[in-house]
Protein backbone atom coordinates (compact mmCIF):
# COMPACT_ATOMS: atom_id res chain seq x y z
CA UNK A 1 0.00 0.00 0.00
CA UNK A 2 1.41 3.35 -1.16
CA UNK A 3 1.36 5.99 1.06
CA UNK A 4 -1.28 7.87 -0.42
CA UNK A 5 -3.63 5.21 0.32
CA UNK A 6 -3.28 5.20 3.78
CA UNK A 7 -5.65 6.88 6.01
CA UNK A 8 -4.98 10.24 6.83
CA UNK A 9 -4.88 12.64 9.88
CA UNK A 10 -4.75 16.03 10.45
CA UNK A 11 -3.88 17.10 14.32
CA UNK A 12 -5.04 20.59 15.20
CA UNK A 13 -4.08 21.60 18.67
CA UNK A 14 -5.06 24.75 20.99
CA UNK A 15 -4.05 25.91 24.33
CA UNK A 16 -0.60 25.40 25.88
CA UNK A 17 2.46 24.01 25.05
CA UNK A 18 1.33 20.57 27.69
CA UNK A 19 -1.18 20.42 24.91
CA UNK A 20 1.69 20.49 21.71
CA UNK A 21 2.95 17.22 23.16
CA UNK A 22 0.11 15.38 23.76
CA UNK A 23 -0.42 16.46 20.14
CA UNK A 24 2.94 14.96 18.73
CA UNK A 25 2.56 11.83 21.00
CA UNK A 26 -0.66 10.75 19.71
CA UNK A 27 0.83 12.01 15.82
CA UNK A 28 3.31 9.57 16.40
CA UNK A 29 1.46 6.73 17.66
CA UNK A 30 -0.89 7.00 14.00
CA UNK A 31 2.01 7.17 12.43
CA UNK A 32 3.62 3.97 13.86
CA UNK A 33 0.06 2.78 13.11
CA UNK A 34 -0.04 2.98 9.80
CA UNK A 35 -1.86 6.64 9.42
CA UNK A 36 -0.51 9.05 6.92
CA UNK A 37 -0.41 13.13 9.29
CA UNK A 38 -1.42 15.45 6.73
CA UNK A 39 -0.86 19.41 7.34
CA UNK A 40 -4.26 20.74 6.26
CA UNK A 41 -7.25 19.64 7.53
CA UNK A 42 -9.52 19.65 4.54
CA UNK A 43 -7.10 17.00 3.07
CA UNK A 44 -7.28 14.22 5.76
CA UNK A 45 -9.95 11.56 6.17
CA UNK A 46 -9.45 12.27 9.85
CA UNK A 47 -9.51 15.73 12.01
CA UNK A 48 -8.20 15.20 16.13
CA UNK A 49 -8.91 18.41 17.52
CA UNK A 50 -6.56 18.83 20.74
CA UNK A 51 -8.78 20.89 22.83
CA UNK A 52 -8.43 23.36 25.57
CA UNK A 53 -10.63 23.09 28.58
CA UNK A 54 -9.01 26.41 30.91
CA UNK A 55 -10.99 29.30 30.59
CA UNK A 56 -14.29 30.30 29.06
CA UNK A 57 -12.58 31.18 25.73
CA UNK A 58 -10.67 28.42 25.11
CA UNK A 59 -13.63 26.70 25.11
CA UNK A 60 -15.06 28.65 22.99
CA UNK A 61 -12.27 28.39 20.64
CA UNK A 62 -12.17 24.78 20.80
CA UNK A 63 -16.20 24.57 20.12
CA UNK A 64 -15.75 26.76 17.27
CA UNK A 65 -12.48 24.95 16.01
CA UNK A 66 -14.82 21.60 16.08
CA UNK A 67 -17.44 23.17 14.29
CA UNK A 68 -15.06 24.28 11.71
CA UNK A 69 -13.52 21.16 10.81
CA UNK A 70 -16.99 19.43 10.98
CA UNK A 71 -18.23 21.44 8.13
CA UNK A 72 -15.10 19.63 6.12
CA UNK A 73 -17.04 16.70 6.11
CA UNK A 74 -19.69 18.74 3.61
CA UNK A 75 -17.14 20.14 0.89
CA UNK A 76 -13.86 17.94 1.30
CA UNK A 77 -12.84 14.44 1.97
CA UNK A 78 -13.16 14.41 5.40
CA UNK A 79 -14.99 11.24 6.96
CA UNK A 80 -14.76 12.25 10.58
CA UNK A 81 -14.02 14.48 12.99
CA UNK A 82 -12.76 14.04 16.77
CA UNK A 83 -12.31 16.17 20.14
CA UNK A 84 -9.58 14.98 22.17
CA UNK A 85 -7.73 16.76 25.19
CA UNK A 86 -8.76 19.36 28.33
CA UNK A 87 -12.27 20.15 27.25
CA UNK A 88 -13.05 16.42 25.99
CA UNK A 89 -11.55 14.84 29.38
CA UNK A 90 -13.15 17.50 31.58
CA UNK A 91 -16.86 17.15 29.74
CA UNK A 92 -16.39 13.76 28.21
CA UNK A 93 -20.47 12.86 27.46
CA UNK A 94 -21.77 16.10 27.72
CA UNK A 95 -19.62 17.75 25.50
CA UNK A 96 -20.25 14.76 22.91
CA UNK A 97 -24.26 15.37 23.52
CA UNK A 98 -24.12 18.93 23.31
CA UNK A 99 -21.71 18.80 20.09
CA UNK A 100 -23.26 15.93 17.76
CA UNK A 101 -21.33 17.71 14.63
CA UNK A 102 -18.26 16.09 16.52
CA UNK A 103 -18.00 11.73 15.76
CA UNK A 104 -16.09 11.06 18.98
CA UNK A 105 -15.13 12.50 21.82
CA UNK A 106 -12.34 10.74 23.57
CA UNK A 107 -10.78 10.64 26.78
CA UNK A 108 -7.02 10.42 27.78
CA UNK A 109 -7.55 6.59 28.46
CA UNK A 110 -7.99 6.45 25.02
CA UNK A 111 -4.97 7.89 23.84
CA UNK A 112 -2.54 4.41 24.14
CA UNK A 113 -5.24 2.79 21.60
CA UNK A 114 -5.91 5.66 19.54
CA UNK A 115 -5.30 4.05 16.11
CA UNK A 116 -7.76 1.63 16.63
CA UNK A 117 -10.07 3.97 17.76
CA UNK A 118 -9.99 6.43 15.15
CA UNK A 119 -10.34 3.38 12.78
CA UNK A 120 -13.44 2.47 14.11
CA UNK A 121 -14.69 5.87 13.95
CA UNK A 122 -14.36 6.20 10.26
CA UNK A 123 -15.53 2.85 9.67
CA UNK A 124 -19.01 4.19 11.05
CA UNK A 125 -19.19 2.31 14.43
CA UNK A 126 -20.03 4.46 17.62
CA UNK A 127 -17.81 5.96 20.06
CA UNK A 128 -19.64 5.73 23.90
CA UNK A 129 -17.87 8.91 25.26
CA UNK A 130 -16.69 8.93 29.06
CA UNK A 131 -18.44 10.13 31.91
CA UNK A 132 -15.74 12.52 33.15
CA UNK A 133 -14.75 11.53 36.82
CA UNK A 134 -11.87 13.58 38.63
CA UNK A 135 -8.17 11.93 37.97
CA UNK A 136 -6.74 12.66 40.96
CA UNK A 137 -8.96 9.67 42.21
CA UNK A 138 -6.80 7.20 39.73
CA UNK A 139 -3.81 7.92 41.73
CA UNK A 140 -2.39 7.05 45.15
CA UNK A 141 -2.14 9.44 47.59
CA UNK A 142 1.38 9.36 48.18
CA UNK A 143 2.98 10.50 45.52
CA UNK A 144 6.07 8.00 46.17
CA UNK A 145 3.49 5.38 44.94
CA UNK A 146 1.98 6.59 41.89
CA UNK A 147 4.72 5.05 39.71
CA UNK A 148 2.81 1.85 40.56
CA UNK A 149 -0.49 3.49 38.62
CA UNK A 150 -1.77 2.07 35.04
CA UNK A 151 -3.38 5.00 34.49
CA UNK A 152 -2.78 7.22 30.96
CA UNK A 153 -0.71 10.12 31.52
CA UNK A 154 -0.50 11.86 28.04
CA UNK A 155 2.41 13.09 27.03
CA UNK A 156 4.69 10.48 29.00
CA UNK A 157 5.38 8.07 26.67
CA UNK A 158 8.50 5.85 27.22
CA UNK A 159 10.52 3.55 24.76
CA UNK A 160 10.83 4.36 21.35
CA UNK A 161 11.35 7.70 19.95
CA UNK A 162 8.32 6.81 17.19
CA UNK A 163 6.19 7.22 20.02
CA UNK A 164 6.62 11.55 19.24
CA UNK A 165 6.38 12.89 15.73
CA UNK A 166 7.15 16.60 15.66
CA UNK A 167 4.37 18.51 13.93
CA UNK A 168 6.30 21.69 13.97
CA UNK A 169 9.98 22.39 12.22
CA UNK A 170 11.27 24.92 14.23
CA UNK A 171 14.06 25.30 16.58
CA UNK A 172 12.34 25.30 19.88
CA UNK A 173 10.56 22.48 21.22
CA UNK A 174 8.24 21.11 24.19
CA UNK A 175 9.49 18.68 26.59
CA UNK A 176 7.41 17.15 29.38
CA UNK A 177 8.51 17.06 32.61
CA UNK A 178 5.60 16.03 35.00
CA UNK A 179 1.75 15.92 34.43
CA UNK A 180 -1.16 17.13 37.11
CA UNK A 181 -1.26 19.13 39.95
CA UNK A 182 -1.39 18.69 43.53
CA UNK A 183 -1.98 22.28 45.15
CA UNK A 184 -5.55 22.79 45.36
CA UNK A 185 -6.12 26.56 44.03
CA UNK A 186 -9.16 27.63 44.71
CA UNK A 187 -9.57 28.55 41.13
CA UNK A 188 -8.05 26.13 39.20
CA UNK A 189 -9.77 22.77 37.80
CA UNK A 190 -6.77 21.45 35.67
CA UNK A 191 -5.78 18.73 38.75
CA UNK A 192 -9.85 17.63 38.29
CA UNK A 193 -8.92 16.34 34.56
CA UNK A 194 -4.97 16.58 34.63
CA UNK A 195 -4.73 14.48 37.90
CA UNK A 196 -2.34 14.42 40.47
CA UNK A 197 1.64 15.29 40.14
CA UNK A 198 3.29 12.86 38.55
CA UNK A 199 6.89 13.11 37.52
CA UNK A 200 8.70 11.48 34.68
CA UNK A 201 11.74 9.42 35.02
CA UNK A 202 14.90 11.00 34.00
CA UNK A 203 16.28 8.83 31.69
CA UNK A 204 12.63 8.48 30.04
CA UNK A 205 12.93 12.93 29.82
CA UNK A 206 16.80 12.39 28.68
CA UNK A 207 15.93 9.85 25.82
CA UNK A 208 13.52 12.53 24.83
CA UNK A 209 15.27 15.36 24.60
CA UNK A 210 18.52 13.30 22.70
CA UNK A 211 15.48 12.37 19.87
CA UNK A 212 14.48 16.49 19.37
CA UNK A 213 18.42 17.33 19.67
CA UNK A 214 18.15 14.81 16.13
CA UNK A 215 15.66 16.63 14.48
CA UNK A 216 17.03 19.93 14.85
CA UNK A 217 16.05 21.49 18.02
CA UNK A 218 17.91 24.01 19.71
CA UNK A 219 16.15 24.84 22.44
CA UNK A 220 14.26 22.78 25.53
CA UNK A 221 11.19 24.80 26.51
CA UNK A 222 10.24 21.88 30.06
CA UNK A 223 6.59 22.21 30.48
CA UNK A 224 4.54 20.72 33.39
CA UNK A 225 1.39 21.99 35.72
CA UNK A 226 4.22 22.68 38.05
CA UNK A 227 7.75 21.89 37.46
CA UNK A 228 9.15 23.22 41.30
CA UNK A 229 7.47 19.48 42.35
CA UNK A 230 9.79 17.84 39.82
CA UNK A 231 10.91 14.89 41.35
CA UNK A 232 8.87 14.45 44.74
CA UNK A 233 7.08 11.70 43.38
CA UNK A 234 10.93 10.04 42.35
CA UNK A 235 11.95 10.55 46.28
CA UNK A 236 14.38 13.53 44.95
CA UNK A 237 12.81 17.51 45.45
CA UNK A 238 16.08 18.23 43.64
CA UNK A 239 16.00 16.63 40.81
CA UNK A 240 15.55 18.97 38.31
CA UNK A 241 18.72 20.35 39.98
CA UNK A 242 20.54 17.45 38.90
CA UNK A 243 19.14 16.92 35.62
CA UNK A 244 19.18 20.34 34.07
CA UNK A 245 23.32 20.15 33.10
CA UNK A 246 22.49 16.54 31.54
CA UNK A 247 19.96 17.88 29.23
CA UNK A 248 21.81 21.05 28.47
CA UNK A 249 24.92 18.07 27.70
CA UNK A 250 22.82 16.65 24.88
CA UNK A 251 24.51 16.53 21.58
CA UNK A 252 22.43 19.74 19.22
CA UNK A 253 20.51 21.33 21.99
CA UNK A 254 21.76 24.88 22.74
CA UNK A 255 19.17 25.79 25.35
CA UNK A 256 17.46 24.71 28.35
CA UNK A 257 14.26 26.47 29.46
CA UNK A 258 12.08 25.81 32.27
CA UNK A 259 8.12 26.60 32.70
CA UNK A 260 6.04 27.26 35.42
CA UNK A 261 7.63 27.50 38.37
CA UNK A 262 5.06 27.52 41.68
CA UNK A 263 6.55 30.87 43.76
CA UNK A 264 5.71 29.14 47.09
CA UNK A 265 7.76 25.89 46.25
CA UNK A 266 10.76 27.60 44.60
CA UNK A 267 13.91 26.81 46.37
CA UNK A 268 17.01 28.23 46.80
CA UNK A 269 18.69 25.88 44.85
CA UNK A 270 16.49 25.84 41.80
CA UNK A 271 16.67 29.53 41.72
CA UNK A 272 20.72 28.84 41.82
CA UNK A 273 20.64 26.30 39.23
CA UNK A 274 18.40 28.13 36.50
CA UNK A 275 20.42 31.62 36.59
CA UNK A 276 24.08 30.27 36.70
CA UNK A 277 23.78 26.78 34.72
CA UNK A 278 25.38 27.64 31.57
CA UNK A 279 22.87 27.10 28.82
CA UNK A 280 19.89 26.99 30.86
CA UNK A 281 18.13 30.14 30.36
CA UNK A 282 17.99 32.35 33.39
CA UNK A 283 14.15 33.05 33.14
CA UNK A 284 11.55 32.49 34.99
CA UNK A 285 8.02 31.42 34.91
CA UNK A 286 6.32 32.86 38.25
CA UNK A 287 3.05 32.24 38.62
CA UNK A 288 2.01 34.66 40.76
CA UNK A 289 -1.38 34.81 40.53
CA UNK A 290 -2.17 38.08 42.58
CA UNK A 291 0.10 40.26 45.24
CA UNK A 292 -2.47 40.60 48.46
CA UNK A 293 -1.84 38.35 50.80
CA UNK A 294 -5.55 37.81 52.06
CA UNK A 295 -6.13 37.21 48.83
CA UNK A 296 -3.95 34.77 47.70
CA UNK A 297 -5.30 32.75 50.59
CA UNK A 298 -8.56 32.95 49.66
CA UNK A 299 -6.74 31.46 46.59
CA UNK A 300 -5.76 28.82 48.77
CA UNK A 301 -2.18 30.18 47.59
CA UNK A 302 0.45 31.63 49.77
CA UNK A 303 2.50 34.78 49.48
CA UNK A 304 3.01 38.56 49.79
CA UNK A 305 4.47 41.33 48.25
CA UNK A 306 7.50 41.34 50.55
CA UNK A 307 7.85 37.77 49.89
CA UNK A 308 7.87 37.92 46.21
CA UNK A 309 10.09 40.84 45.94
CA UNK A 310 12.52 38.76 47.97
CA UNK A 311 12.62 36.14 45.63
CA UNK A 312 13.07 38.51 42.95
CA UNK A 313 15.82 40.09 44.74
CA UNK A 314 17.42 37.00 44.59
CA UNK A 315 16.91 35.33 41.27
CA UNK A 316 18.70 38.75 40.11
CA UNK A 317 21.22 38.72 42.50
CA UNK A 318 22.72 35.77 40.51
CA UNK A 319 21.20 36.86 37.13
CA UNK A 320 20.88 40.57 36.69
CA UNK A 321 19.18 40.22 33.60
CA UNK A 322 17.10 37.56 34.34
CA UNK A 323 13.67 37.01 32.03
CA UNK A 324 10.44 37.07 34.81
CA UNK A 325 7.22 36.67 33.44
CA UNK A 326 4.07 36.10 35.27
CA UNK A 327 -0.18 35.90 35.08
CA UNK A 328 -2.45 37.63 37.68
CA UNK A 329 -6.11 36.93 38.00
CA UNK A 330 -7.89 40.27 39.02
CA UNK A 331 -11.33 39.99 40.51
CA UNK A 332 -11.54 37.58 41.99
CA UNK A 333 -14.41 36.86 44.63
CA UNK A 334 -13.61 39.54 47.52
CA UNK A 335 -10.76 41.55 45.86
CA UNK A 336 -11.42 45.12 47.34
CA UNK A 337 -9.97 47.98 46.00
CA UNK A 338 -7.12 47.84 48.11
CA UNK A 339 -6.09 44.59 47.47
CA UNK A 340 -6.45 45.58 43.75
CA UNK A 341 -3.72 48.82 44.64
CA UNK A 342 -1.62 46.02 46.47
CA UNK A 343 -1.11 43.91 43.10
CA UNK A 344 -0.86 47.16 41.04
CA UNK A 345 1.83 48.71 43.82
CA UNK A 346 3.35 44.92 43.04
CA UNK A 347 3.90 44.91 39.44
CA UNK A 348 5.17 48.64 38.99
CA UNK A 349 8.27 46.82 41.94
CA UNK A 350 8.42 44.14 40.37
CA UNK A 351 9.99 44.76 36.92
CA UNK A 352 8.25 41.90 35.15
CA UNK A 353 9.31 41.38 31.41
CA UNK A 354 5.42 40.22 30.63
CA UNK A 355 2.31 39.65 32.87
CA UNK A 356 -0.90 38.47 31.86
CA UNK A 357 -3.73 39.50 32.58
CA UNK A 358 -6.94 37.55 33.02
CA UNK A 359 -10.55 38.57 34.47
CA UNK A 360 -12.33 35.95 36.84
CA UNK A 361 -14.70 33.99 35.82
CA UNK A 362 -16.16 31.08 37.02
CA UNK A 363 -14.90 27.44 37.05
CA UNK A 364 -16.99 24.64 37.07
CA UNK A 365 -16.28 22.08 40.06
CA UNK A 366 -13.90 25.20 42.15
CA UNK A 367 -14.35 26.19 45.33
CA UNK A 368 -14.43 29.67 44.38
CA UNK A 369 -17.16 28.85 42.46
CA UNK A 370 -19.44 28.93 45.33
CA UNK A 371 -17.75 31.95 47.11
CA UNK A 372 -19.39 34.85 47.80
CA UNK A 373 -18.72 38.15 47.27
CA UNK A 374 -18.11 37.94 43.63
CA UNK A 375 -17.62 41.00 41.61
CA UNK A 376 -19.79 42.36 38.69
CA UNK A 377 -19.06 41.00 35.63
CA UNK A 378 -18.64 44.83 34.27
CA UNK A 379 -16.36 45.89 37.55
CA UNK A 380 -14.21 42.47 36.48
CA UNK A 381 -13.58 43.71 33.42
CA UNK A 382 -12.80 47.52 33.95
CA UNK A 383 -10.33 46.34 36.88
CA UNK A 384 -9.38 43.55 34.17
CA UNK A 385 -8.80 46.57 31.59
CA UNK A 386 -7.10 48.90 34.45
CA UNK A 387 -4.35 46.37 35.20
CA UNK A 388 -3.64 45.30 31.56
CA UNK A 389 -3.11 49.00 30.81
CA UNK A 390 -0.60 49.47 33.34
CA UNK A 391 1.43 46.12 32.72
CA UNK A 392 1.42 47.35 28.84
CA UNK A 393 3.29 50.10 29.81
CA UNK A 394 5.40 48.55 32.25
CA UNK A 395 6.37 45.94 29.89
CA UNK A 396 7.12 48.78 27.41
CA UNK A 397 9.42 50.48 29.97
CA UNK A 398 11.31 46.68 31.10
CA UNK A 399 12.40 46.51 27.48
CA UNK A 400 13.83 49.83 26.92
CA UNK A 401 15.69 49.00 30.31
CA UNK A 402 17.15 46.42 27.80
CA UNK A 403 18.35 49.16 25.56
CA UNK A 404 22.51 48.44 24.85
CA UNK A 405 22.00 44.80 26.47
CA UNK A 406 24.03 42.13 24.94
CA UNK A 407 21.64 38.92 24.24
CA UNK A 408 21.95 35.74 22.25
CA UNK A 409 18.68 35.46 20.18
CA UNK A 410 18.00 32.08 18.54
CA UNK A 411 16.24 32.36 15.29
CA UNK A 412 12.70 31.59 14.53
CA UNK A 413 11.78 33.01 11.13
CA UNK A 414 12.89 34.68 8.21
CA UNK A 415 11.00 36.39 5.63
CA UNK A 416 12.09 36.88 2.29
CA UNK A 417 11.34 40.57 1.53
CA UNK A 418 13.70 43.14 3.05
CA UNK A 419 12.80 44.86 6.20
CA UNK A 420 13.47 45.48 10.11
CA UNK A 421 11.51 42.47 11.28
CA UNK A 422 12.89 40.12 8.43
CA UNK A 423 14.80 37.83 11.10
CA UNK A 424 12.99 37.26 14.04
CA UNK A 425 14.08 34.89 17.09
CA UNK A 426 13.76 34.95 20.67
CA UNK A 427 16.00 36.51 23.45
CA UNK A 428 17.24 34.13 26.54
CA UNK A 429 14.63 36.16 28.41
CA UNK A 430 11.42 35.57 26.30
CA UNK A 431 9.57 32.68 26.55
CA UNK A 432 8.07 30.96 23.29
CA UNK A 433 5.06 32.69 21.78
CA UNK A 434 4.61 35.05 24.95
CA UNK A 435 6.76 36.95 25.46
CA UNK A 436 7.72 38.65 22.43
CA UNK A 437 10.14 38.66 19.76
CA UNK A 438 13.49 39.83 18.99
CA UNK A 439 14.53 41.37 15.34
CA UNK A 440 18.05 41.10 14.06
CA UNK A 441 18.47 44.21 12.29
CA UNK A 442 20.61 43.60 8.69
CA UNK A 443 21.32 40.33 9.38
CA UNK A 444 21.92 37.27 7.49
CA UNK A 445 21.18 34.66 9.93
CA UNK A 446 19.17 31.66 9.11
CA UNK A 447 16.45 29.64 11.12
CA UNK A 448 18.41 27.71 13.91
CA UNK A 449 21.29 29.93 14.20
CA UNK A 450 21.99 31.70 17.76
CA UNK A 451 22.62 35.04 16.87
CA UNK A 452 24.87 37.42 19.88
CA UNK A 453 23.44 40.65 19.30
CA UNK A 454 23.38 43.98 21.29
CA UNK A 455 19.91 45.52 21.88
CA UNK A 456 18.82 48.61 19.76
CA UNK A 457 15.58 49.47 20.20
CA UNK A 458 12.32 48.57 21.60
CA UNK A 459 8.81 48.28 21.10
CA UNK A 460 5.98 46.73 23.70
CA UNK A 461 7.66 43.80 24.64
CA UNK A 462 9.71 43.68 21.66
CA UNK A 463 13.39 44.34 20.97
CA UNK A 464 15.48 45.38 17.90
CA UNK A 465 19.09 43.81 17.97
CA UNK A 466 21.52 44.25 15.88
CA UNK A 467 24.79 41.86 15.50
CA UNK A 468 27.90 41.85 17.21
Amino acid sequence: MTSQNLLSVAMVTLGCARNEVDSEELAGRLEADGFRLVDDPADADTVVVNTCGFVESAKKDSVDTLLAAADLKESGRTQAVVAVGCMAERYGKELAESLPEADAVLGFDDYPDISARLRSIIAGEQHHAHTPQDRRRLLPISPVERSLSTAAVPGHASGPASLRRRLDSGPTASLKLASGCDRRCSFCAIPAFRGSFVSRRPSDVLQEAQWLGTQGVRELFLVSENSTSYGKDLGDLRLLETLLPELVAVDGVERVRVSYLQPAETRPGLVEAIATTPGVTPYFDLSFQHASGPLLRRMRRFGDPDSFLALLEQIRGFAPTAGVRSNVIVGFPGETEQDLETLCDFLVAARLDVTGVFGYSDEDGTEAATYDGKLDEDEVRARAEHVSALVEELTAQRALERVGEHVEVLVERVEDAPSDDRVEGRAAHQGPEVDGSTYLVDSAAKVGDLVRAVVVGAEGADLYARGL
